[in-house]
This record gives C-alpha cells, sequence and structure tokens, in this order.
C-alpha cells in the first residue's frame, strides 16, 4: 500500500545497504520524513525571531508561521478553534499541567479520580502524586482475561464522587485499544471530566475530539513523525478558560504589578516563555503528511501488518503474547515474551541482526505487576514497515529458539 513511502525517510532510506535496519520500536518515536526534517534549517534560515513579541517583519512572519502550526493542529484533530490548542514540551508536560491546574480549580480532598492500571507513567504519577498531595481517592480501573476493561468495571469505578477520569486511548505496554468515547460518555454522565491520552493513537487512527466529546486530549508529537520537544493539549475553550496557569513568566501575562498580575487568555496564558518555534512548525509538517496519505489508509495498512505479525507469532508456542486477541480491540503493537531468554537479552539479540525493539516495563510498572511479569519485548509498526521486515523478524525468533533454547 505505501511501496515507495521508505523514500521520504532518510534515515531508513540512507542507511547502509550492507547493515540491516528493521525498525519496530514506533512506539518509543518515529522517524521523521524529509520534509519534516528541511523545515527546522529552513525555519532558522529565513525567519528567525521571536514570536509574540516584535512588530518588525521578521517576527510577525515568526508569529504567523507558529499560529499557522496551531491551526493545522486544529484541524488534524476537528477542534472547534485554534485557542483550543496548547503547545507544551510533550503529553508528560500536558497532564502533568492538568494535573496542576486542575487540582486548583476543580479537585479537593475525598473526590476521585479515575485511571486504568494500563496508564503510562505519564498518565498515572501525576495523579497519584495530586492525590497524596490534596487527600483525594485514586482509583484504577483492571483489566480482564483478555486485556480490556471490563463494562462492569467501568460502571462500578466511575460514581458520581468521580471528578476526573485520565484514560489511555491505546496502551503503550500491551496495545490495548480502549472504547475511549463510551468510557467519555459514562465519565460525563457522572459529572467527571474526561481526559485522554493519545500519545499511541494520534499516528495512527483519526482523532476527532468532538466526536469522542473529550474534555482534554494529549499527545507527543515525536511519535507522530515531528520533532522532538513538542507536545500538545487539546481542551475545550470553556474548560481551558476557566484553569489557572501551570508556569508563569513572559507571554503569558496581560498586566504585571508588583504585587499582582492579571493573565493573558487562552491559550497564551498556558505558554509561558519564548516556544519551541521550530518544533512547532516541523509538528505542522508532519501532521499535513499524515493528512496526504489519509489516516484511514495508514491505518488499514499498520492493522494488516498487525495482523500478519500476530498470525506469524501465534503457532510458536514458545511465545506469550500480551494483549487482546480480538484485532479490533488493539492498536499496532505487540507485547510479547519468548521462554527461558530474559526480555532484554533477546532485545540485545535482535539488535545484532538489524532489528530494532524496545524491551523493559514501558513506563508501566503497575501494569507489568498485574500481569505477573517484569518487561516485554514490545515490536511497534509504522506504514513504512513492511511484510518482509515482519518474516525477517519471525526468522530471527526461531533461529534464537533454535541456538539457545
Amino acid at each position: 500500500m505505501f511501496n515507495n513511502i521508505r523514500k521520504d525517510f532518510p534515515l531508513i532510506n540512507n542507511h547502509p545497504k550492507d547493515k540491516r535496519l528493521v525498525y519496530f520500536d514506533n512506539a518509543a518515536t518515529t522517524h521523521k520524513p524529509k520534509n519534516v526534517i528541511d523545515i527546522i534549517p529552513r525555519y532558522y534560515s529565513l525567519y528567525n525571531s521571536s514570536h509574540h513579541r516584535g512588530i518588525y517583519d521578521l517576527s510577525v512572519k515568526s508569529t504567523n508561521i507558529y499560529e499557522t502550526s496551531k491551526n493545522d493542529i486544529k484541524n488534524f484533530i476537528n477542534a472547534k478553534s485554534s485557542e483550543e490548542i496548547i503547545f507544551t514540551k510533550n503529553a508528560t508536560e500536558a497532564l502533568n499541567l492538568l494535573a496542576y491546574s486542575l487540582s486548583k480549580q476543580y479537585l479537593k480532598k475525598d473526590d476521585e479520580i479515575v485511571i486504568s492500571i494500563m496508564e503510562h507513567h505519564s498518565n498515572l504519577v501525576p495523579w497519584q502524586q495530586l492525590s497524596k498531595k490534596i487527600g483525594s481517592k485514586l482509583k484504577f480501573l483492571y483489566i480482564n482475561k483478555d486485556h480490556m476493561i471490563p463494562e462492569s468495571e467501568i460502571k462500578r469505578k466511575i460514581t458520581n464522587n468521580t471528578k476526573v477520569l485520565s484514560i489511555v486511548h491505546i496502551s503503550n505496554g500491551i496495545g490495548t485499544l480502549n472504547p475511549v468515547k463510551k468510557i467519555i460518555e459514562y465519565a460525563h454522565s457522572k459529572g467527571a471530566i474526561a481526559i485522554v491520552d493519545a500519545s499511541q493513537s494520534i499516528p495512527h487512527i483519526p482523532i476527532d475530539v468532538q466526536d469522542l466529546n473529550a474534555d482534554f486530549l494529549a499527545f507527543s508529537g515525536h511519535k507522530m513523525y515531528a520533532p522532538f520537544g513538542i507536545g500538545v493539549l487539546y481542551g475545550k475553550k470553556e474548560l481551558l478558560d476557566e484553569l489557572p496557569p501551570f508556569l508563569y513568566g513572559g507571554d503569558m501575562i496581560e498586566y504585571v504589578y508588583e504585587h499582582d498580575t492579571t493573565f493573558a487568555k487562552t491559550p497564551t496564558k498556558f505558554e509561558a516563555g519564548t516556544q519551541n518555534i521550530e518544533s512547532a512548525i516541523g509538528l505542522s509538517e508532519a501532521v499535513n503528511y499524515l493528512k496526504k496519505l489519509d489516516m484511514n489508509k495508514i491505518n488499514k495498512w499498520e492493522m494488516e501488518l498487525t495482523s500478519y505479525a500476530l498470525n506469524k507469532l501465534k503457532p510458536l508456542d514458545y511465545i506469550t503474547i500480551y494483549g487482546p486477541d480480538d484485532l479490533k480491540n488493539r492498536g499496532s503493537i505487540i507485547s510479547f515474551n519468548m521462554d527461558d531468554i530474559h526480555p532484554h537479552d533477546l532485545s540485545s539479540i535482535f539488535n545484532h541482526f538489524g532489528i530494532c525493539v524496545r524491551s523493559g516495563n514501558h513506563c508501566t510498572q503497575p501494569l507489568m505487576r498485574y500481569l505477573k511479569i517484569n518487561s516485554t519485548v514490545r515490536a511497534s509498526f509504522s506504514f513504512y514497515n513492511t511484510k518482509n521486515e515482519i518474516d525477517y523478524l519471525i526468522d530471527c525468533i526461531r533461529e534464537v529458539k533454535r541456538r539457545l533454547i
């Protein structure tokens, strides 16, 4: 489906022919297409200046580029307004922003915060530490034997006392695709604010925040073919308007007096200091690149790759696969273990064969403990991966089995 796409990615396209590179660590970060890479030196060569501060031509151009980037993100996720888009350093910062600001405005002692056992530490530790600080109750949605959150668990844990639900869309640990629209609807029926960590879904499936009816949604740029150092927090404007700032300093203020300060309007009040302009325009280039490819076509091919890999792995009785069996309930992530070989050792062996996978707990230690394991090997796919690469992975697994077990 994407036969010629690899030429767009210099690191893949220019890799030495005598040294194999099979990159299956896309859940950690993706490679960058040439148009994204090229926009960075172009910005510094032609437009470099501080945004929002000068009335000279360069500053105005820099500001316009920055705001255009924000509008591109708005269109990509179908937000109502670019005022609902806040640029952050990454999803981690976006989620910490919410934990801090919501604690000032909405949360108090004995209120309930509900998250899932699948959360990345970035969507667990902020709520954990907040609950300790203000005395709120942190509750977990647990998964069943199919590695899904059962409906009974959702209805039992989300109550009239729940003030915040924060849920991962696709688990980076085991690949579970959560029915977030349905969970959000139930959370809203109980009066709760609903937050979605879309870090693993945004580069793989179409996201429509209005259709999901999420109150807030966070993601990182580097996982969706954009540079490092840029992330997005989407929030409904009426909610953002009510929240206090997270950071204080330049640009986010209206007036400063010796003993008092008034703040700028949304979203500027959440973007203190000089922003990462070059990465913002890199993110804009990335989302426009994805739009040209068509997110539905991307999802179709990546799930075809996932299905192909699962069908190759399942007959191997020495491989344990984690995540739902039903393809419609998972993303393009496969976590697995091999009998009698530590995941770190297996990952190291794969590296010898030129295969890049992630091993470890994937920043989901509570999930690993719940599954009674310490770590897994994780293969995560992108549209630039191929079935031939999956065949090679399977051949290498068989070779490891032959030599070491």
